[in-house]
């Protein structure tokens, strides 16, 4: 069974904590002289590392990208919502660009036409991405070997276009072979 002297406590004048009175006058001897109170999260904190623990937990951080100074809360936020310059994907095109940019550039990018292979009309990206509702047109009934289809009517269909380049895969390899026709070309003129 403890004494009652062993569950007598103490409070710290300076760390706020509830010290067994056995121990109070040795403990507030090390907590005054070796620990400080952090003035933004009120954790205490060794002195020689008060510093350090400012510029791990609570110093601003500056943005590389916009140069922009933002509380260390906040910088998550910043990082992935906020930051002009934080790269975002088209969703017509998969080019990746800053985000102040991607306004203009999807305005741009969401009225060029594509084939849509259902209602056989050239519709805009922004209308395909947004669930393009097909005006199916009128199949005709007859064969298309009939005496009523007429000789030599074209269809009037616009003909499919060539299948454009979805992303960036290509444009790499593009740059990758010009680079090696640059460098074996130097090769072969420097050896001339």
């Amino acid at each position: 069974m403890a004494s009652t002297s062993e569950q007598l406590t103490s409070t710290c004048a300076h760390c706020q904590r509830d010290i067994p009175s056995s121990n109070f006058d040795l403990h507030f001897a090390h907590c005054s002289r070796n620990l400080g109170k952090c003035v933004h999260c009120g954790e205490m904190v060794p002195r020689k590392l008060i510093e350090d623990h400012y510029n791990e937990t609570h110093a601003p951080i500056t943005c590389s990208l916009c140069s922009e100074t933002v509380e260390r809360e906040a910088w998550p936020l910043h990082k992935s919502d906020n930051c002009p310059k934080r790269m975002v994907t088209c969703k017509y095109c998969e080019l990746p660009l800053p985000a102040l940019d991607i306004i203009e550039h999807e305005d741009v990018c969401g009225n060029r036409t594509d084939y849509c292979g259902t209602c056989r009309r050239y519709v805009r990206l922004r209308e395909l991405a947004d669930n393009h509702q097909c005006s199916i047109p009128d199949v005709p009934t007859h064969p298309l070997g009939s005496r009523d289809r007429g000789t030599g009517a074209r269809d009037e269909r616009p003909p499919p276009r060539r299948p454009r380049n979805n992303g960036p895969h290509k444009h790499l390899i593009f740059i990758a072979i010009t680079g090696l026709a640059v460098l074996i070309g130097s090769i072969i003129l420097h050896r001339s």
